[in-house]
C-alpha cells in the first residue's frame, strides 16, 4: 500500500508539531492517535522522528521483529541490526529530501537471529525536513525460497541432461583407448613401455568409474518401500562414528511423531550420507581439537511447497555442522557436477544426493556462513 495516503492532514500535522517540539525526545504514539490504525496492517510500520528514533511501530513490527511497541519505542532503529548502517543511509537521504518514496529489498542482520530479508518502502512525509520517515517492511523470504528453489531444479535439470550426454560421449571411446592399449602392450617386449601403457590402462578404467557414478542415479531402479526417516539417520550416524571415533560428536534430535513414507531407502541413505561426510570432511581442524558437531534433526514441515506442488505435509531434515562454512565463490554452485570446496574431492557427492532427493520428489537446500552450515532436506509426507 502507499503508505503516505494512510495519514490524514491532520496527523500530519501533529507529526510537524511533534518534531518540532523540544520534548518528549521522539514522537508519541498517544499525541497521534491515528496510527493506532497502523495495527490493521500485515505488513511491519516504523515510523522514525527527526533523531531517527522509533517514534511508533505497529503490531506487525512487533512481531517481525520480535520486540515490544514499548521497548522499541525511543530506541534508535539502527542499533536493532549488526548491519544498521544501511538504516541509517536510508533515513539521511530522507532528511536530505533526496526521495519522497522509495522501494528497495533490505537484508538486515540480527546477532545471533536469521536474517530478515525485507522489501521496504521509504516514504519521507515531507512538508518540512524534519518530518517523521516512514519505513513500511514485508518479509519476502518466501518469495526468496520460491525462486532458490526454481533456480535449483532449472540447474538440475540442465546438470542431469549435461551428466548424461557428456557421460555417453566419454564412455564410447574409452572402450576403444583401453582396449587400444591393451593390445598395444602385447606387442611391447621392453618392460618400460609397458608402464606407459598401464598409465592409459589405469587412466581409463578411472575415467570409467568416475562415468559410472555419473550414470548410476539414472540406472539404477527405483527401489520403494516404506522408510523410516529415523532408521535413515542412524545408518549414517553409525558409519560417521566408525570413520571418525573421536573429536566428532554427532547429535540426534529427532520428531518421533514423523509417520513412515514410500521411498527408496538406500538412495536416501546415499544422499544424506554425502551431505553429512561433506560436513564431517570440512570439520577437519574442529575434529583434531575435539570439538566437532554435527546435528541431525527432524521436524515435520506444515503446508510446503516443493516444485511449484503444494504438500500438505513435509518432512524437514536438517543436517547442521559447525565447520567454516562454504566459500563465497562456490555458494551458489555447490550443487553442479564437479564443484567441490576440498582439495581432491570429486564434486559429486551433492549432485547425486540432489538428485536422489529429486527422485522422492523433494529438495535439498544450504545455508552456511561461518561456524554453521545448515542443509536441509525436504520430502512430501503422506
Amino acid at each position: 500500500m502507499a503508505i503516505k495516503s494512510f495519514f490524514s492532514s491532520e496527523a500530519r500535522a501533529a507529526a510537524r508539531h511533534q518534531a518540532n517540539a523540544p520534548a518528549p525526545p521522539s514522537v508519541s504514539a498517544e499525541r497521534l492517535p491515528s496510527w493506532a490504525g497502523l495495527d490493521y496492517l500485515t505488513s511491519a510500520v516504523v515510523i522514525l522522528d527527526a533523531q531517527a528514533r522509533v517514534a511508533h511501530a505497529n503490531a506487525a513490527a512487533e512481531t517481525l521483529f520480535e520486540f515490544s511497541r514499548k521497548s522499541l519505542v525511543s530506541q534508535q532503529f539502527s542499533g536493532l541490526f549488526a548491519n544498521g548502517q544501511v538504516i541509517d543511509d536510508l533515513f539521511i537521504e530522507a532528511q536530505r529530501l533526496q526521495f519522497s518514496n522509495k522501494r528497495l529489498d533490505l537484508t538486515l542482520l540480527r546477532s545471533p537471529r536469521e536474517p530478515l530479508h525485507l522489501h521496504t518502502i521509504v516514504t519521507v512525509l515531507q512538508d518540512e525536513p524534519s518530518t517523521p520517515v516512514v519505513l513500511e517492511m514485508q518479509e519476502i523470504d518466501q518469495q526468496l525460497k520460491f525462486d532458490r528453489e526454481e533456480r535449483i531444479l532449472d540447474q538440475s535439470q540442465a546438470n542431469r541432461e549435461l551428466i548424461r550426454n557428456l557421460a555417453h560421449e566419454i564412455k564410447n571411446p574409452l572402450g576403444g583407448i583401453r582396449g587400444a592399449a591393451q593390445l598395444l602392450e602385447l606387442e611391447l617386449n621392453a618392460p618400460e613401455f609397458r608402464e606407459y601403457t598401464q598409465v592409459i590402462i589405469k587412466e581409463a578404467d578411472r575415467l570409467q568409474t568416475l562415468v559410472d557414478r555419473l550414470l548410476a542415479p539414472h540406472r539404477r531402479p527405483h527401489i520403494v518401500g516404506e522408510v523410516n526417516i529415523h532408521e535413515v539417520c542412524e545408518r549414517v550416524r553409525s558409519v560417521l562414528l566408525a570413520e571418525y571415533p573421536r573429536g566428532l560428536a554427532i547429535e540426534r534430535d529427532y520428531d518421533t511423531s514423523i509417520p513412515e513414507f514410500r521411498g527408496d531407502k538406500e538412495q536416501l541413505i546415499q544422499a544424506l550420507l554425502n551431505i553429512a561426510h561433506n560436513g564431517a570432511q570440512a570439520l577437519k581442524e574442529q575434529i583434531q581439537v575435539g570439538s566437532g558437531q554435527i546435528i541431525l534433526k527432524t521436524r515435520i514441515a506444515r503446508q510446503v511447497t516443493i516444485a511449484k506442488t503444494r504438500y500438505r505435509l513435509a518432512l524437514e531434515l536438517h543436517v547442521i555442522d559447525n565447520g567454516p562454512g562454504i566459500s563465497e565463490d562456490i555458494k551458489e554452485r555447490i550443487f553442479f557436477p564437479l564443484v567441490s570446496g576440498r582439495e581432491g574431492g570429486s564434486g559429486l557427492g551433492l549432485t547425486l544426493a540432489q538428485t536422489f532427493v529429486q527422485q522422492h520428489h523433494g529438495l535439498i537446500e544450504c545455508e552456511s556462513r561461518p561456524g554453521k552450515t545448515d542443509f536441509r532436506i525436504f520430502l512430501p509426507l503422506p
